[in-house]
């Protein structure tokens, strides 16, 4: 369909938005769906979509809040139509940049989230973006804090079995992050019996289980579920997921499969595999973010890791590409100069960029003109590296078995 005729029926719909929709927007909802809750999803779709990178970031958040404005109080359906629209509003705000807005958006759905479902998912991105900010946060706080007990409906979170899984998920993914790996295997536990079933739009916490499973070694495992969510992704709609938001939709979550994949290809020694599925990682984030977005620079980070372990394991050596690598990752992270003062001030995407001059330093240690430089690099990671599970030296070392696996989330930039 033409631009101009998308956005001639999407202003039909704000400004009537209780006529019938067009049969093209009913063909496209799910099953049970009421009328508010189709036109929501199809405006969901047109502002996320691909048809809005030839418009504007304000228009599509013009576009959201006006079916909001008016789809409020509108009968069956119309709260979770408004909720959609939300959640929503809060992943253009955080492809913006504007990740503290987004985090307030996230907190106003919880508060008029009209079930679980939008709590749960509410959630679960206000965790993900506290997690990328690297704040202080705790795995005992759950979906249901900081929510009017009046708008609750009858049946809690806890009862329901794939938003149980989703708040383990994420849980666990905090454990870890803060250094609890035994709370994060109680987590981890609460996880199996749901992992890869590929229903109720678990795909994220899908993820955050196998990336558990990677960092304690269990292999095999951690393929099966990297697996299954790839599979699911090449299988299904990803416009059809509505219920996720910020760095927790079904893009980020496909990106995060596939590093992590390849990562994981690339522990288990298969270099040609780990190429091609880390290649498949950095196109996919080139192609969702631009070339300059931090996210690539993450996804290289990985690439470099992946060519070191490789010329570790091969007896060989491929310095010019791994430095060339980790420069580029350095330069689209923003990574501060190593002269600079106030590395304790928060750093967005600290533990990536520590990881990167670390390996970038080692580097230059073994080459004698440049030792000097590689000496001052050094210093700046170790005093910038604040991940509570290992060492950055244990982090840079591939070669001791008895050092804990680590593993890049390219979803909240953290090492886990």
């Amino acid at each position: 369909m033409a631009m101009s005729s998308i956005r001639s029926a999407l202003a039909r719909v704000l400004i009537a938005p209780k006529l019938r929709a067009p049969r093209r927007f009913a063909a496209t909802a799910a099953a049970g769906d009421t009328q508010p809750e189709r036109v929501a999803a199809e405006m969901v779709r047109y502002a996320l979509g691909g048809a809005v990178r030839r418009s504007s970031p304000e228009e599509a958040m013009w576009i959201l809040e006006q079916g909001a404005s008016n789809l409020q109080g509108g009968g069956e359906g119309s709260a979770e139509a408004v909720g959609m629209l939300m959640l929503a509003m809060s992943t253009l705000l955080y492809r913006s940049g504007r990740r503290q807005d987004a985090m307030e958006k996230l907190k106003a759905t919880q508060q008029v989230a009209p079930s679980a479902a939008f709590r749960v998912a509410a959630w679960e991105a206000l965790m993900g973006l506290h997690m990328e900010a690297g704040q202080e946060i705790s795995y005992s706080v759950s979906p249901n804090d900081s929510v009017d007990l009046s708008i609750k409906d009858g049946s809690k979170w806890s009862d329901q079995d794939h938003l149980k899984f989703r708040v383990n998920a994420i849980k666990g993914l905090i454990a870890l992050l803060n250094g609890e790996t035994e709370s994060a295997q109680l987590f981890a536990d609460g996880c199996r019996d749901f992992a890869g079933r590929g229903k109720h739009q678990t795909e994220s916490a899908d993820v955050s289980y196998g990336e558990y499973l990677h960092c304690v070694g269990d292999f095999p495992m951690a393929t099966q579920v990297y697996e299954g969510v790839l599979e699911a992704a090449r299988m299904e709609d990803k416009s059809g997921n509505l219920l996720t938001a910020a760095n927790m939709i079904p893009e980020e979550v496909s990106l995060g499969a596939t590093c992590s994949y390849g990562q994981l290809l690339s522990h288990s020694g298969k270099f040609g595999e780990a190429e091609d599925y880390l290649t498949r990682a950095l196109q996919k984030a080139e192609e969702q973010f631009g070339a300059n977005h931090p996210k690539v620079g993450i996804v290289l980070t990985c690439v470099a890791r992946m060519y070191k372990l490789k010329a570790k394991s091969e007896g060989s050596s491929s310095i010019m590409v791994q430095e060339g690598l980790y420069r580029r990752a350095l330069e689209v992270l923003k990574a501060p100069s190593i002269n600079s003062e106030g590395t304790n001030k928060h750093l967005d995407w600290r533990d990536i960029i520590s990881l990167a001059r670390g390996e970038y330093a080692e580097l230059l240690l073994i080459q004698s003109n440049r030792k000097a430089e590689g000496e001052r690099m050094k210093e700046w990671a170790e005093g910038a590296w604040r991940n509570r599970r290992l060492t950055l030296a244990q982090a840079l070392d591939f070669s001791e078995p008895s050092n804990p696996t680590i593993v890049v989330d390219t979803r909240i930039g953290r090492i886990l």
